[in-house]
């Protein structure tokens, strides 16, 4: 439950602001609020002019200088940074403008619970649709200065990509084992150097028919780019991960093969065996791209976090309430 409280003191003057940018050495323009960055996520450092260069966000003064926290409207802080005793925190009073935004990406089955934290934010930052301020590649609805899809050279059947620092294990792992003995599966190693600027992984996902995106979670709107690189650039994604009908919350039904559609590894390998047979009922899976377009996601290691960071500038530019949140965990772990 989010309680919402606008207050007269919610923004700084702009001449009171002025001063204070100028001051601590900010040369952006003073009618731009304050994010803080408190941490890093798993350091990974980008400019952040990438705000404004990819994603044509330029609405607040980014900084992970911590002498301006005071100024501060957003401290943006990333939960698996938390200490467990928190003593890594802010010590600071909190003025009474400042929105502290906590930042997970991860699902509930994959978040470590820190004790004493329910209650020190104001704002959530998540793939999950509920989020105040929620991340996640959506399709969008198409340009007139958007190409005509044409699907791409088919060159294999089914494609997986593993990365080192998400194994395969459990339910995955498993269905994998059984999947891998009634089709092929071609794998690569989406931590390998050959991809890490992003054209050699998305031309190699866009040379199979299918692609297996097995998330390592079925929490709720745990849906990761494992979905859109797929989606991208015309593959058809075979899902492990949520209900079905949490997927179709974000897509078109059918716009991907969901394995709970079937009873087992065995029937989902002869389905697919037979679309790849049957090239009119293979191209309906791209009928949404009448509508709509998606865009392939940022690949380089650096870059992990970067489309989260930039859309809480987004929305600390731009909202005005300052907002409580009571209880984090019941929100998030429900």
């Amino acid at each position: 439950i989010h309680l919402v409280i606008r207050t007269q003191s919610g923004r700084l003057t702009k001449h009171a602001k002025s001063k204070q940018l100028k001051s601590s050495g900010v040369t952006q323009q003073s009618d731009k609020p304050i994010v803080l960055l408190w941490f890093w996520p798993k350091n990974k450092r980008f400019d952040f002019e990438d705000c404004k260069r990819l994603f044509n966000i330029d609405s607040c003064h980014l900084t992970d200088d911590k002498n301006l926290y005071s100024k501060a409207q957003g401290v943006l802080i990333f939960h698996r940074a938390i200490a467990d005793d928190l003593s890594n925190l802010p010590t600071s009073p909190r003025p009474q403008f400042q929105r502290w935004i906590w930042f997970n990406m991860d699902s509930p089955t994959n978040t470590q619970k820190i004790p004493g934290i329910q209650g020190l934010f104001n704002l959530t930052l998540s793939y999950r649709k509920d989020a105040d301020i929620h991340v996640r590649w959506q399709m969008r609805v198409k340009r007139p200065t958007d190409q005509y899809f044409v699907l791409p050279k088919k060159e294999r059947l089914l494609c997986l990509f593993v990365d080192n620092n998400d194994p395969m294990t459990g339910a995955r792992q498993s269905y994998l084992r059984e999947l891998v003995q009634h089709i092929k599966v071609d794998i690569f190693n989406r931590s390998s150097a050959s991809f890490s600027k992003g054209e050699d992984y998305f031309m190699t996902i866009s040379s199979c028919k299918f692609n297996l995106a097995f998330e390592n979670s079925t929490d709720k709107d745990y849906i990761t780019e494992k979905l859109n690189g797929p989606l991208a650039v015309g593959t058809v994604p075979v899902v492990l991960g949520p209900p079905r009908q949490n997927y179709e919350d974000f897509i078109p039904g059918d716009s991907f093969v969901h394995v709970n559609d079937f009873p087992d590894a065995t029937k989902l390998a002869e389905f697919l065996l037979r679309l790849d047979k049957d090239n009119e009922t293979y191209m309906h899976y791209f009928d949404w791209r009448q509508g709509f377009s998606v865009r392939r996601h940022l690949t380089e290691e650096k870059h992990e976090f970067t489309h989260a960071i930039c859309q809480a500038c987004a929305h600390v530019g731009k909202a005005q309430e300052y907002r409580v949140l009571p209880d984090l965990y019941k929100w998030f772990f429900g």
